[in-house]
């Protein structure tokens, strides 16, 4: 994941010389299931959107640490870290800790991206803090981190078609072609939404993402 990389733009442009490293001051969480047969799955909505900020911030997340795929990057000055846990949904919370730990990251500065099934694909959901809302992957963090107070951006991923249809199923499904043309300007705004947060304006992120 993360490699939406277009080197001959870069190389065209001339800017080929790397910014100065800042600090790591936030760490991005995009929360899914590594391997190829999870590509496209709802519950890979929060590795779809590190594939787009990476693009952005022209970097590819192919270093492992803290088990994980990371990129070390800049937005607006600041250091990031965008993470894409490898340790399967359930367990991102020992990915996030570890980074944590490392660079000292309180969880106020943890800006985790996930799916949610309460919410029609491609709506978006920004929050500063609270429950896990039945997400593993943030049920985990929380648990990990002892806290809750980390934002997150809640990406839309549909609701089950059928109530009896077990939830690991539909997580797990896959997104049709439809539904990945309606995904894709969520995920654009998923983007910004991470960029406003880093910059201390999460009201403001809220009113970019919640209203779309």
């Amino acid at each position: 994941m993360c490699n939406l990389f277009d080197l001959f733009a870069k190389i065209s442009s001339g800017n080929t010389t790397p910014s100065p490293k800042a600090p790591i001051e936030y760490l991005i969480v995009g929360l899914g299931n590594p391997g190829r047969e999870y590509e496209r799955t709802r519950h890979n909505a929060g590795f779809m959107t590190m594939d787009v900020l990476a693009r952005r911030l022209g970097v590819r997340c192919d270093r492992a640490r803290f088990h994980s795929l990371t990129a070390e990057a800049q937005i607006d000055g600041k250091g990031v870290l965008i993470m894409l846990p490898q340790t399967h949904m359930n367990g991102s919370g020992e990915a996030v800790r570890e980074a944590a730990a490392f660079y000292k990251i309180p969880p106020e500065k943890i800006i985790v991206v996930c799916d949610d099934v309460n919410f029609d694909v491609g709506k978006l959901r920004v929050r500063r803090d609270g429950t896990d809302g039945g997400q593993k992957g943030v049920r985990d963090i929380i648990y990990q981190m002892s806290s809750d107070k980390f934002p997150r951006i809640k990406v839309g991923v549909g609701k089950k078609p059928h109530p009896d249809m077990p939830m690991a199923d539909w997580v797990l499904s896959r997104f049709t072609d439809k539904e990945i043309e309606e995904l894709k300007n969520a995920l654009e705004l998923a983007a910004d939404g991470v960029r406003i947060i880093v910059n201390g304006k999460i009201d403001d992120a809220m009113q970019h993402c919640n209203s779309k």
